[in-house]
């Protein structure tokens, strides 16, 4: 991997990652349709412990043999599951990136840039105060294969991270001090660590207009997660064998 100082948000951080399947949308990259129900992943399992189909069924909670093609690909050990519409116009959107050489979107507006900005750089500084930590600016991460990127919102010390959400929505502020659900943020998270070797992220949610009742920085230490990363990175894989099959359809 190696690091790249650049601010983001900026036409030369848009630039260096055009292409890229970045840490952000890896959420979206993943996401899939389809799949067996829990009954249908009952039936295949027995049946591939050596049951027959009627006793398979029985066992499922089947009056008789399901006929479901989706459960006759899953006992050929075909997949199951395909691409969402997200996933798919991702991967669309990044063939063409691969090809133009430069961003497809149009990046953020102005305005929530520089909140963006603002926010962080005040998380930060909060969170050393707090933490006693060092925080250092990283800009782009990028793989050795030049495939895979992440911007950190910043190194800690020799095995951290953080990251940095403000969000507008009172509800998802609301909702983080109340339950303290960072799964929507786990793939971003963990493939920030995966990229980066690192061991731990603090995930942080800055809302300034809580300060009044001490809640204007929430941080959450989220741990490296190697089977977690692991199953991802598969699941990375194909979906970068989606976005060669769908540049090779336009350049051919």
């Amino acid at each position: 991997m190696r690091f790249i100082e650049c601010q983001q948000g900026t036409s030369e951080w848009l630039a260096l990652r055009a292409g890229l399947i970045t840490a952000s949308c890896f959420s979206d990259a993943i996401s899939t349709i389809g799949g067996l129900n829990e009954q249908q992943q009952k039936y295949v399992e027995l049946v591939k412990a050596g049951l027959s189909e009627k006793d398979a069924a029985a066992g499922a909670g089947y009056k008789g043999a399901p006929s479901a093609d989706i459960i006759k690909r899953a006992l050929r050990d075909e997949s199951t599951v395909e691409p969402s519409d997200t996933a798919k116009r991702y991967a669309a959107d990044l063939a063409f990136e691969r090809i133009n050489g430069g961003p497809f979107q149009e990046p953020a507006n102005a305005w929530a840039l520089e909140r963006g900005h603002e926010m962080e750089a005040l998380a930060r500084m909060h969170y050393e105060a707090r933490t006693q930590a060092f925080v250092t600016e990283a800009g782009l991460c990028i793989d050795a294969d030049d495939v895979f990127a992440y911007s950190s919102d910043g190194l800690v010390d020799n095995d951290g991270l953080i990251e940095i959400k403000s969000p507008i929505d009172s509800i998802k502020i609301m909702d983080m001090w109340r339950t303290g659900d960072v799964s929507e943020y786990l793939c971003q998270i963990q493939g920030g660590l995966w990229l980066t070797a690192r061991k731990y992220c603090d995930f942080i949610m800055y809302a300034p207009m809580l300060k009044n009742v001490g809640k204007d920085l929430y941080v959450k230490r989220i741990l490296r997660d190697d089977d977690f990363i692991d199953k991802m990175a598969a699941q990375l894989a194909d979906f970068e064998g989606l976005v060669k099959q769908y540049e090779a359809i336009l350049r051919a």
